[in-house]
């Protein structure tokens, strides 16, 4: 199977910062003025922007950056929401900056262990300080999970639970697919999705764990808290953000599945990368 992985260069290096941040705010004006005040910290490198609370968790999902600058105050899903939403989800945890013209949430914001609270207007020397401060708090971050052992390859033991078929409902009916014709199965507010390489379709379990121990953890990987992928069906590895990749599958619509910066250390052990 590896033997038929190749890589797909297809995204040109990023600038030298050691800060990949994201910022959202529901004002243009307000989200301009950071992006302009930002330009003069050449370690951060700003790899999106969003409008909303909901956009913002989305992009932090996808993109796993090492700092947010949320604006409080935003349509659909506030910042406070957005930082609840990220640390109950369990997975990757970015650094949270608070950026809002409004005094009274502090208090909250320090319960939420938000790295800092920015007032607006923002002052360029305030900001400098946040800036410091985050690249301490990533660069020891980077140098803990350096120093951590990687994790073994295969991601679990065998159990009795392993399943070889599962039943998937689609198009009104129920399917009994052989577990390894599953390319793989994600999870969207509650629900999973399994891709085969025939049709997709969703399945009973509760959460992508569950699903997870039901099949062969030889097989079937957790490259994101959201993806569980079937190793064999794995069709590209391609290079993403801040030394973080992507792996295409082999299903039509060659989709392509985030691996999260946990799983990343795995995927080198797997690949030799």
């Amino acid at each position: 199977m590896l033997k038929l992985l190749y890589y797909h260069f297809r995204m040109q290096p990023r600038g030298a910062g050691v800060l990949s941040a994201i910022l959202a705010d529901d004002e243009r004006l307000a989200l301009d003025e950071l992006t302009y005040l930002l330009r003069d910290f050449p370690e951060v490198d700003i790899i999106a922007t969003a409008s909303n609370g909901l956009e913002a968790a989305q992009r932090i999902d996808e993109l796993e950056p090492d700092v947010v600058f949320l604006d409080v105050q935003m349509p659909g899903m506030d910042g406070m929401s957005v930082i609840r939403k990220i640390r109950d989800g369990g997975g990757y945890q970015p650094y949270f900056i608070l950026a809002t013209a409004y005094d009274q949430y502090a208090v909250e914001a320090f319960r939420l262990e938000a790295l800092d609270y920015l007032l607006k207007p923002v002052e360029k020397d305030r900001l400098g300080e946040t800036v410091a401060r985050a690249s301490k708090f990533v660069l020891e971050r980077a140098r803990a999970s350096a120093d951590a052992p990687a994790p073994a390859v295969p991601s679990g033991p065998r159990t009795s639970l392993e399943r070889a078929k599962i039943l998937v409902r689609a198009q009104g009916r129920h399917f009994v697919v052989d577990a390894p014709e599953i390319i793989f199965a994600t999870i969207e507010d509650g629900t999973i999705t399994v891709v085969t390489g025939a049709f997709e379709g969703v399945v009973n379990y509760r959460t992508i764990e569950e699903l997870q121990s039901n099949l062969d953890p030889d097989t079937f990987w957790r490259v994101h808290r959201s993806y569980l992928v079937n190793i064999h069906r794995i069709r590209e590895v391609i290079p993403w953000f801040k030394s973080s990749y992507q792996v295409k599958m082999d299903d039509k619509k060659g989709t392509e599945i985030p691996v999260s910066r946990v799983q990343t250390k795995r995927l080198r052990t797997l690949l030799k990368l």
